[in-house]
Parts: structure tokens; sequence; C-alpha cells
């Protein structure tokens, strides 16, 4: 079983910066597509952005140009650096790992991101 423990949520003001990072705890981290989500208050859970085993990085089209993701195998960990930050932006902040060998879904317990003036 697959843990995933996130930090970096908190309060910023609109046009501050946030990283968000993700540490998991299993052996297999390196062939997982990480991703990270986020879930309004009566909103969907929505995909923000993953990057590959590979390395190769997807984005959604409201933070493209603001949010980089990026990993670290040998730290087994992802981190989301989230830049020009809008109100928009306010949500729980969820990391995602698939392993492909189990076809499984493993979920963080979520930090929350405020965005205020």
């Amino acid at each position: 079983q697959e843990q995933l423990v996130e930090s970096g949520g908190g309060l910023v003001q609109p046009g501050g910066s946030l990283r968000l990072s993700c540490a998991a705890s299993g052996n297999m981290f390196s062939i997982y597509t990480m991703s990270w989500y986020r879930q309004a208050p009566g909103k969907q859970r929505d995909l923000v952005a993953l990057i590959t085993r590979g390395g190769t990085t997807n984005y959604a089209e409201a933070v493209k140009g603001r949010f980089t993701i990026s990993r670290d195998n040998g730290k087994k960990m992802v981190a989301l650096q989230m830049d020009s930050l809008k109100p928009d932006d306010t949500a729980v902040y969820y990391c995602n790992a698939f392993n492909p060998l189990a076809s499984r879904n493993y979920w963080g317990q979520g930090t929350q991101v405020t965005v205020f003036s």
C-alpha cells in the first residue's frame, strides 16, 4: 500500500507563490505517473498537472504557464510550484500516484491552498 503525504499549502495573496510537495513511502515510485488534483468547495476534483515516469508533463489550461510539476525519483517526491496565484486557485490540492502495473490509484490526504486579497 502506497502512502502519500502532501505539504506546503497555506494562505497567499493574489500574485503570490506556493510550493506543494508530496512524499511517497513505497519502493515503486519511479514507475508511477504522479499527478496533482484540486477540489474547490461544491465542485468536482479536477486534474491540475501530471508527470509521467519519463518526465513528460501535462497541465490543465487554467494553470499553464503558472504552475510547474516536477519529480525527484531518488527522494520519492513530486512537487508543484505555483506562481501568479489567483483566487480561483483556492482549493484542496491532492497528490495522486498511478501504478501502471497494478492499475491502482493512491491519494494523499490533501492540503488547503487559499488565495485571498
